[in-house]
């Protein structure tokens, strides 16, 4: 068991004054709550740290071990505490922001830079993943941002709409393709397999399909004409070459959003990249 600050404070106070009744009147509390803290130090070490007589105490060999080092701690603490709060009320610390690559690279160019210059002691880890995976992780806390697409409701976490956007098939415009029995998609995206099961429905078949885990590859190469490509709109936007949707095409309609734990709300470098965030939509 590791001793509370409060017990070493008070062990370092009846050490300087050598008396527990002068020492519980100095700290401000009563004697028997002094006594059950050496108790709790004793335990703690394992060691018998007083020796108590008629004149006060005397402080053991394990009790002058004790004391020599109890200072540094309570010092260290100090520090730790300090920075603790500091993360909390300053623009300092590390945090970790998680999103789909195609939203990260849209996004964080849009504020990142800014505020890493601006603010020297803040660190910040990127992760990218599919927008389940990173909900799961900031539920879980090993994330403490997200942009995520389509969120579950969850009691830990506060979710900010950013924005609406349509996933759907897209060819190019001026481009004819090459393969138009040939489909592009990312087969890990819930919109994806929504949509495969509604062209199914639809008769809409296709006769190969080319997979990719790249948004921003599956639009090149729509682009390019090498076949039809699923993609949401603010990725088919972004592409070199004008995609047009194709007629009569599924749509899936997705909500993308900003998510953090309850708990880092009032957390200043949290509600400032937040709110970085929020401005850019």
């Amino acid at each position: 068991m590791i001793p509370s600050p409060a017990d070493l404070t008070y062990f370092v106070e009846v050490a300087n004054t050598r008396n527990v009744s002068r020492a519980a009147e100095r700290l401000g509390i009563s004697q028997p709550s002094l006594s059950l803290a050496m108790q709790r130090l004793e335990h703690a070490t394992g060691a018998t740290l007083l020796i108590r007589s008629k004149r006060g105490v005397t402080l053991t060999q394990a009790g002058k071990q004790l004391l020599s080092h109890a200072k540094m701690l309570l010092q260290s603490w100090e520090d730790i505490r300090a920075e603790a709060q500091a993360s909390i009320n300053e623009m300092r610390g590390s945090y970790s922001i998680g999103s789909h690559p195609s939203v990260a690279l849209a996004l964080l160019s849009g504020f990142l830079p800014e505020m890493m210059a601006k603010h020297p002691h803040l660190n910040i880890t990127l992760h990218h993943d599919l927008s389940r995976k990173v909900a799961e992780d900031v539920v879980s806390m090993k994330t403490d941002i997200g942009v995520v697409v389509n969120p579950a409701q969850h009691p830990d976490l506060i979710i900010h709409q950013l924005c609406k956007d349509e996933v759907t098939l897209w060819l190019p415009e001026k481009k004819a393709v090459k393969n138009p029995k040939l489909l592009i998609c990312d087969p890990d995206l819930l919109q994806s397999q929504s949509l495969l099961k509604d062209l199914k429905k639809r008769g809409m078949s296709f006769e190969r399909t080319v997979f990719s885990g790249s948004l921003e590859v599956i639009a090149d190469l729509t682009a390019n004409g090498c076949g039809i490509g699923i993609l949401p709109a603010r990725v088919a936007a972004m592409a070199r070459k004008k995609l047009v949707r194709v007629p009569k095409a599924p749509v899936f309609y997705d909500e993308h959003c900003l998510i953090f734990r309850v708990e880092n709300k009032k957390v200043k470098a949290v509600q400032a990249i937040a709110a970085a965030i929020r401005a850019l939509f």
